[in-house]
């Protein structure tokens, strides 16, 4: 098992020994080997969506524990391919994607229509796909930051595809039209038995104020979770949270400031338990996401970030660019580190 501890370093106790308060775990719906049946099983999606959802949760290292792992790979249209593949060319051939997250004992590999579709009858019955609707291509010139469908509902289907996910940028002047699209897209998903996953993203210059990017805040961010999980998100991906306060710094929306004083404080468990509080006090999964690669701290960083949101009664994490822009064995190495943090009984909600 891997060394939590030695890679938390200092802040291991600071960590691995706080109790939320402010929101006391007892409140919320957490995961577990039953949480399809309990959590799920009692709203209005289908049979065939629960079928999908369970086998999600029934694969993989992490199987049968009600956490996720899942590799996402869709950074060759969101951030270009020679951003995202230079660093390991291989990962150019959908194949190797797909063989990442299933060598990695990954729940489930999210990526875009064209991916998945190249090697849907070689991958769909070995691991659940999740096909990524839509994208913020950065071709245009000048850049323009939207969201756009790449694919349909019914293509997904046809490909084998267990789940849908989509992007709403929050906060963005497009963010109504894309909520929209991934409202539609979502239903007919459902139609179709398939489970659905919702990128609650903030995405505005306005956000950042006198140097702090709000747009990772705890109450900008939960209010996007809520705003997720309204159009039946199953599952909610969202940016661990960094600070707090982006209502009363950017003076817009409505807040109480009994978020701020009561409900948590500025340690990171509190502040990712608001969020998974914002995902019908988790009856909807929080899955973080684990960022940017940025070298040799990838480790640690990744291990802090599953410790944060276990902790804070969170479903799992979404770990990408730190796995596949390395040699492919640390990729591995460093996907079953995350995961071994879901299954250490050690580490358990705050």
């Amino acid at each position: 098992m891997t060394d939590i501890q030695g890679l938390l370093g200092d802040e291991a106790d600071d960590l691995l020994a706080h109790t939320a308060h402010g929101i006391p775990k007892e409140d919320l719906v957490l995961p577990g080997p039953d949480f399809v049946e309990r959590a799920v099983a009692v709203s209005d999606r289908s049979p065939r969506v629960l079928r999908n959802l369970q086998s999600l949760f029934d694969h993989g290292r992490l199987a049968g524990t009600g956490h996720l792992s899942i590799l996402p790979v869709d950074q060759g249209i969101e951030h270009s391919a020679a951003s995202a593949f230079a660093a390991n060319p291989r990962y150019l051939d959908p194949g190797n994607i797909v063989e990442l997250a299933v060598e990695g004992g990954c729940n489930a590999v999210a990526s875009t229509l064209g991916v998945l579709g190249a090697v849907s009858r070689r991958y769909a019955h070995r691991i659940p796909f999740i096909v990524k609707l839509n994208h913020n291509e950065l071709l245009t010139y000048p850049n323009h930051y939207d969201q756009v469908m790449f694919g349909d509902v019914e293509q997904c289907f046809d490909l084998g595809a267990a789940g849908v996910g989509a992007t709403v940028y929050f906060g963005s002047e497009q963010s109504d039209r894309q909520l929209q699209e991934a409202r539609e897209a979502f239903a007919r998903a459902h139609q179709l038995g398939m489970f659905t996953v919702l990128w609650c993203y903030l995405r505005n210059p306005a956000f950042k104020q006198d140097g702090v990017d709000y747009s990772v805040s705890a109450d900008l961010t939960g209010q996007a979770n809520h705003l997720g999980v309204t159009i039946e998100a199953d599952i909610v991906k969202q940016k661990q949270p960094e600070n707090n306060g982006g209502y009363l710094a950017l003076g817009f929306g409505r807040t109480d400031e009994r978020l701020y004083d009561k409900l948590t404080t500025d340690h990171p468990i509190d502040l990712t338990r608001w969020q998974v509080a914002n995902c019908y006090m988790g009856r909807v999964g929080l899955i973080n996401s684990g960022g940017a690669s940025a070298g040799k701290g990838d480790l640690a960083q990744a291990v802090r970030t599953a410790v944060v949101n276990k902790r804070a009664g969170g479903t799992g994490l979404i770990t990408g660019r730190k796995a596949f822009q390395r040699p492919t064995a640390e990729g591995i190495a460093l996907l079953h580190a995350v995961q071994d943090v879901y299954l250490d009984d050690d580490v358990t909600v705050a």
